[in-house]
């Protein structure tokens, strides 16, 4: 068999040629190859920038209404908490108003009140700041039974305190005084220190002889020494703590809006005297008339003799300020101002404190008899028949009157005949 060559003539089956390059003289890599491929894409060759805005991510519909909604419960939520710590404060405020209270006063629960004219009328006299608040307050309170009758409260007080006097039967603080209409100052002084355990009697009088004492008085002339004639004799329910100048000021205003009903204000219109001189008359027939009918016919004899210029000789000014055990005849030879036997017009004050029928009369005297009644019998047909005499003819109090002197001198001696004088 030929034996195979190779093309060069070289056979086969020779052993190849020794390495013509020497071994590597390194040890191989003791480190398996990575067996993850390396990274196809190069890295960034520009560096991240610190400003860049990152895009927005939308929320879907439904998580935005959801989102909305969360905000506005929580700001509801605030203003919620806002507004009632707001209101809270407020209410407190008026439950116990800032300050102390004003000086205690007398407030009056009438037969037909019920709360809320109690605490209407609570707010319009300032003893209480808010009504509606006074009303809610008691109602949480336990409520409060309107119970007739006088509390001394004081002004902007808590709410509570005044809950309390209001909660206050007017029996166990306030005593009950009358005043009898023609009584002075000084026996208005002496019933008070009689009712009221501990009264100062003398305060009271001394407080009265200053009027500018009294604050808010009226009917009063500049100079006015004595607020006789303008303290208004009634029923009064005092609270035993009451001072003097706050009974007089209750008897001086009730005086006074008893004044104005009557017509008080427009005397100087009507009569041309002024309410202060009207009073004075008011004063005269309170403590000379003894009944109804007679007031107004004094009233009239008192003005037409002012107008005509004869002293009024009423035995009842003598006696103001006397000791009332004095004689008659002496008191009438007493020169004092109050004699209106030797002082002509009226006295320097009223002697007393008029009520209001003898108020109406002196606003509203009775008119001169007509020439057909028996007093005008002997007068001249063209002369003036007036009131002009009064005289007391019998026991019941009534008095005669007459237009002459001797009319008057007559029923003086019917009168002492029957005993009366």
């Amino acid at each position: 068999m030929n034996e195979s060559r190779s093309s060069t003539g070289t056979s086969l089956d020779e052993p190849y040629p020794a390495d013509p390059y020497p071994a590597d003289p390194y040890p191989a890599d003791p480190y398996p190859a990575d067996p993850y491929p390396a990274d196809p894409y190069p890295a960034d060759p520009y560096p991240a920038d610190p400003y860049e805005v990152l895009p927005a991510v939308r929320l879907s519909r439904g998580r935005r209404a959801i989102k909305t909604v969360a905000l506005f419960l929580v700001a509801g939520l605030v203003i919620g908490v806002i507004s009632y710590g707001w209101s809270q404060w407020r209410y407190l405020h008026k439950v116990n108003p800032s300050g102390d209270p004003l000086a205690a006063t007398t407030f009056e629960v009438r037969d037909d009140d019920d709360l809320r004219t109690v605490s209407e009328r609570l707010e319009s006299l300032g003893i209480v700041v808010d009504a509606g608040t006074f009303r809610r307050y008691a109602a949480d309170e336990g409520g409060l039974t309107v119970v007739p009758g006088f509390y001394t409260l004081r002004p902007r007080d808590h709410m509570g305190n005044l809950l309390r006097a209001l909660r206050t039967s007017p029996a166990e603080t306030f005593v009950k005084v009358t005043f009898p209409e023609g009584f002075t100052v000084s026996q208005m002084a002496q019933r008070l220190a009689d009712e009221i355990p501990g009264f100062d009697a003398e305060a009271f009088v001394a407080r009265a002889l200053d009027p500018a004492s009294v604050p808010g008085t009226e009917y009063v002339p500049a100079g006015a020494s004595s607020l006789e004639g303008l303290l208004f004799p009634d029923t009064y329910s005092f609270a035993v703590s009451e001072k003097p100048v706050q009974i007089l000021k209750r008897m001086v205003d009730l005086m006074a809006r008893v004044g104005r009903q009557e017509g008080l204000d427009d005397a100087p219109t009507v009569l041309g005297l002024s309410p202060y001189e009207v009073l004075t008359v008011a004063s005269l027939i309170e403590r000379e008339a003894k009944v109804a009918a007679d007031r107004p016919k004094i009233a009239r004899v008192i003005y037409n003799r002012l107008t005509l210029g004869m002293n009024l000789e009423v035995d009842a000014s003598l006696f103001y300020g006397q000791d009332p055990e004095t004689e008659f005849a002496t008191l009438k030879a007493t020169d004092s101002p109050y004699n209106t036997y030797l002082r002509s017009g009226l006295p320097p004050t009223p002697i007393a404190n008029p009520g209001r029928a003898s108020i109406a009369a002196a606003l509203a005297p009775a008119p001169n008899p007509r020439a057909n009644d028996p007093i005008c019998r002997n007068i001249p047909a063209n002369s003036l028949c007036a009131y002009l005499y009064y005289v007391l003819i019998d026991a019941d109090g009534n008095h005669e009157f007459a237009a002459t002197l001797e009319q008057h001198e007559a029923n003086i001696a019917i009168a002492r005949e029957g005993g009366v004088l």
